[in-house]
């Protein structure tokens, strides 16, 4: 694969805590980011006018749900929005190990075939950690690693989940931590995460 400005996995909590419904939403959600023009013009405006893109679910294992994918332009795009519609629902719903889910995350980035300027994880969920390896020291190792760990936490089970993840999940150059009240807003957050971990630190989204 080409080279890309930034390699970016989407590690995706598919917990016990997320019903089918709220499944439907949040890809739903991501998929439309992928065919919004904003987001398009965020993966490809950087000096090598790509990002690679892949996809991993968790719950209490951890599962690739989409390859990495170069995306270059609106067909790519396209494409990578499909393969998240037709990604299954595995693991299957269990207990919330966000730790481990974000060691399958930068697993998987490790991977990446494409030589990236920048490297980000962004973790989505609506619950703490609950069974497996704590979040905290996998985000250290990931910053050492020398990459950028972003969440979003959904609110609708724990009303003060943005705080956790802003202690324990995210870190390195330009991390930050958005919420949504519920997957109902998620699409418009998802929207607006990935156009400011596509652009890069320190740029406005709208």
């Amino acid at each position: 694969m080409e080279p890309v400005d930034v390699a970016l996995v989407l590690a995706v909590d598919v917990s016990a805590s997320v019903d089918f419904q709220e499944f439907a939403l949040m890809i739903g959600g991501l998929s439309a980011a992928f065919r919004d023009p904003s987001v398009l013009a965020a993966a490809t405006g950087g000096p090598r006018g790509a990002a690679a893109l892949s996809a991993v679910f968790w719950s209490d294992t951890a599962e690739p749900a989409a390859p990495w994918t170069r995306i270059q332009n609106a067909a790519s795009a396209d494409g990578f929005a499909t393969l998240l519609e037709e990604a299954p629902r595995l693991p299957r719903p269990g207990a919330t190990a966000l730790g481990d889910g974000m060691v399958a995350g930068l697993t998987l980035l490790a991977r990446c075939p494409a030589p990236a300027t920048r490297s980000v994880m962004d973790v989505s969920g609506d619950g703490r950690s609950n069974r497996g390896r704590p979040p905290g020291p996998v985000r250290d190792l990931g910053v050492a690693a020398g990459v950028t760990i972003n969440g979003l936490a959904v609110l609708d089970e724990e009303p003060d989940l943005l705080e956790h993840y802003e202690t324990e999940v995210i870190g390195g150059p330009g991390a930050f931590a958005m919420s949504c009240a519920d997957y109902a807003d998620f699409v418009e957050a998802i929207r607006r995460k990935l156009i400011r971990e596509l652009r890069g630190p320190g740029l406005l989204v709208v």
